[in-house]
């Protein structure tokens, strides 16, 4: 089995991420989020960011960063709420264009290793609060510091849903328009426009 790597980091001892064997029945890519990891700033000559494409019934798994003992001051842990965002959202870092908390990366040091959050992308959920993917579509990701911590730049993921039938293809819209509002996780399905569609969040 595959065991835990170690990303050692000047500034950040004992930093690491871990892709562990998953028993998911499709293709499965990982994401780290932190310094260390793809999930990154970016800037405007890499085109913002980390991107990644996936299949329908991929999965995409994130891991949060993670620090083992002796561990440094709380200060220097790095701790994220990831949203998922609009397209403005996106290019501006900023959660509040169309956006909403997706996870929260806010136990570093935890006993049993680095929080892992799994993203599907399936064309339909049987689950009232799941989310729906449209091939040849991307969606967005961002991450926000929480409340009461230290700073960090902002973290940036797209993700590109492959087409179904390489024939077929449509430019990538945006997850969300001017006519589809989020106002609240309760009230946010994603139902997006017809064929042909963020997140590890990242690729291995």
């Amino acid at each position: 089995p595959l065991t835990p790597t170690h990303l050692p980091h000047p500034s950040l001892p004992h930093f690491r991420s871990a892709v562990l064997p998953i028993p998911h029945p499709r293709p499965s890519r990982a994401v780290t989020t932190g310094r260390s990891g793809r999930f990154h700033a970016g800037a405007e000559d890499d085109g913002g960011g980390y991107a990644v494409a996936v299949s329908i019934n991929d999965y995409l798994d994130i891991y949060c960063p993670h620090y083992g003992a002796p561990l440094p001051p709380a200060e220097r842990m790095e701790r994220y709420v990831l949203y998922m965002v609009n397209g403005e959202g996106h290019a501006s870092c900023d959660h509040r264009q169309r956006g909403f908390k997706r996870w929260e990366c806010n136990r570093p040091a935890a006993p049993g290793g680095p929080l892992k959050f799994s993203e599907k992308f399936q064309l339909f959920t049987p689950f009232s609060l799941g989310f729906e993917f449209r091939p040849g579509h991307e969606y967005y990701y961002i991450s926000a510091t929480p409340p009461n911590a230290v700073d960090r730049p902002c973290l940036r993921l797209k993700v590109y849903v492959r087409p179904t039938n390489e024939t077929l293809y449509e430019a990538p819209e945006p997850i969300f328009t001017s006519n589809n509002s989020c106002s609240g996780l309760h009230s946010c399905r994603l139902f997006l426009s017809t064929v042909p569609m963020l997140w590890a969040l990242l690729g291995s």
